[in-house]
């Protein structure tokens, strides 16, 4: 039997991730899966290896380190700041190299998520509780250990925020009237997790005017997360951009077969409407 393509296989993996429960996710392996859509030859084996080189170093720095929250923070921070020297990149921060998990270790440089899986992977190979949460504009990362918690801010070498500082960092991102609010301190399931990651891309995309490459980071999420109605709307619209109707209307079918919204169902039944009766 022939071996299938290299993007096929890669299309293939990502389709067994989003048939997986989130809870039994590989996160840094499924970052590592999309990250390889954009480099479908590169090998993945030796980036998988420097994250079993990363989680072995961070058991090593533990046991030297204090108790609790704080201690595990400081032995993240020593391995993955100061050893391997990982930061985030302030100075071409859009560029999509950022949030491509290959080429955040390759240049130790990148987004304040694709730098939290990392740490989030660290972790978790301690037995330590660590999630990601859905700070706006900026994620973050609170781990839990012998029943202290802290939140770290792997953009910036893993240093624990404060709520005074994480209120600061919310106006920042929010506007000077931005208050924080339980909301602001809310988990995301490692899915969640990945969908915010490409959101990253295609955002950037957009913004560039890119539709094409736009439409297939959204193709890549819904290889994870298929059951999202929201991500089979924007390929709808997308593919509709690009005079692609077809398949626009099969996308924007999936959205109302999935979505509960009705004011969002009425837009798109309108949107069909019309696209079909282009397609005739």
């Amino acid at each position: 039997m022939n071996a299938l393509p290299a993007s096929d296989e890669i299309r293939a993996a990502l389709s067994r991730v989003g048939e997986t429960p989130d809870e039994a996710l590989n996160l840094a392996d499924a970052a590592l899966t999309l990250a390889a859509l954009d480099r479908p030859r590169v090998p993945l084996d030796r980036y998988r290896d420097h994250l079993a080189v990363l989680a072995g170093e961070v058991r090593e720095a533990a046991g030297a380190a204090p108790s609790g929250a704080e201690g595990a923070a400081e032995a993240l921070r020593s391995v993955l700041a100061r050893t391997h020297g990982y930061e985030g990149d302030q100075a071409t921060y859009d560029d999509p190299q950022n949030g491509n998990l290959m080429r955040v270790i390759d240049r130790k440089r990148g987004l304040p998520i694709a730098l939290g899986i990392l740490y989030i992977h660290a972790a978790r190979a301690q037995g330590w509780s660590i999630v990601g949460l859905n700070f706006p504009g900026h994620f973050l990362v609170r781990l839990e250990r012998d029943g202290s918690r802290a939140i770290l801010d792997p953009f910036h070498g893993g240093r624990t925020r404060g709520t005074a500082e994480l209120r600061d960092l919310l106006k920042t991102m929010a506007g000077i009237e931005a208050e924080l609010t339980p909301r602001d301190y809310a988990p995301l399931t490692d899915r969640g997790i990945l969908i915010r990651l490409q959101n990253n891309l295609k955002v950037r995309f957009l913004k560039a005017e890119e539709y094409g490459r736009a439409l297939d980071i959204i193709d890549a999420m819904l290889l994870i997360a298929p059951g999202e109605p929201i991500l089979w709307r924007e390929a709808g619209l997308l593919q509709a951009r690009l005079g692609n109707l077809s398949a626009a209307i099969r996308s924007l079918e999936s959205f109302t077969q999935l979505s509960t919204d009705d004011v969002a169902q009425h837009h798109v039944a309108v949107l069909l409407q019309e696209l079909k009766s282009r397609l005739n």
